[in-house]
């Protein structure tokens, strides 16, 4: 097996999930908007790829980690995008968060090419792809996942199958984001209850973390928000506020009413028009403060302007 990759998308969730691959023996051709984000995969062995198509190799793997739909679409299907060059064979590894909707454009795009195409969405953070800690939630026929399997396991601790139709794994992400954010709205609205009332959010937020909420979302979000710990963001909320609204898209399309997402959606936005599109999603917390009257409602430089 040819163990040269495509990678295509050099974030901070790119980036690790690149690393990763190149700490496991394979053999990287990079690509990135901006190139000089391909510096220390470089200096690890990878190759730089002036464009998409250079990234593609005929028969060969593509991965790619970018951050909307838009991107994806023209790196894929532009001038010089990566589906000419992948041709029969070919693998095209979706691991971004994107609509169900471009996944099945993709899906029938590389299938006309008699190429391959697995949407495979992952849960974690940098840190957690940097340390092969991933979960993956794929989607696609058999044998484009039997392809796909040897690189998914090498970046993660486990892979969810969920189906032939590749918007499958994207419709399961995208809920599964909405979730976290309504969880991170909940945390956000109930600490500033506690200490408008005098009860110490630090202390408030260890006690859930320890009882009612014994898990990773509530002990971690909940400590950066107790603590006010809006950047850097592991995840920002630029992207949070685009992931919910993807969900409420699909939902749409499908006749799915969703409140609860509704409101954190206009929540996001909020925030992002007073400048917090670069903090970290968390930083719904900050919203919640100043709705309440606890914090200043001075808005901050948008990163995303």
């Amino acid at each position: 097996m040819d163990r040269t990759v495509g990678f295509i998308g050099l974030g901070q969730m790119g980036a690790a999930m690149a690393a990763t691959l190149l700490k496991a023996g394979y053999r990287l051709r990079v690509y990135n908007r901006s190139p000089e984000k391909s510096q220390a995969l470089l200096a690890l062995g990878a190759q730089l790829a002036a464009t998409p198509h250079e990234a593609a190799q005929a028969g060969g793997v593509v991965i790619t980690m970018v951050s909307d739909d838009t991107a994806l679409e023209l790196l894929a299907t532009g001038p010089d995008g990566f589906a000419q060059s992948l041709g029969p064979g070919g693998l095209h590894l979706s691991m971004s968060t994107i609509s169900p909707a471009l996944s099945r454009r993709l899906a029938a795009l590389h299938r006309d090419r008699a190429a391959f195409y697995v949407a495979a969405p992952v849960l974690g953070r940098p840190d957690a792809a940097a340390a092969r800690k991933l979960w993956i939630i794929q989607a696609g026929n058999a044998e484009a996942k039997a392809i796909a399997r040897p690189y998914l396991e090498a970046l993660s601790q486990g892979i969810f199958d969920f189906g032939e139709d590749p918007g499958g794994a994207n419709i399961v992400k995208l809920a599964g984001n909405v979730l976290l954010a309504s969880a991170l709205e909940a945390m956000a609205e109930t600490l500033a209850f506690a200490e408008k009332n005098g009860i110490p959010r630090t202390a408030f937020a260890e006690m859930l973390g320890a009882t009612l909420f014994p898990c990773p979302v509530y002990q971690n979000y909940g400590r950066a928000i107790a603590s006010e710990l809006y950047e850097p963001a592991g995840f920002k909320l630029a992207l949070g506020l685009k992931d919910v609204t993807l969900a409420l898209a699909a939902a749409a399309e499908s006749r799915v009413p969703m409140r609860l997402a509704s409101v954190v959606r206009d929540q996001l936005l909020s925030a992002a028009a007073k400048g917090r599109a670069g903090m970290d999603w968390s930083a719904l917390g900050l919203e919640a403060s100043e709705s309440a009257g606890l914090r200043s409602t001075g808005a901050a430089v948008d990163e995303e302007a």
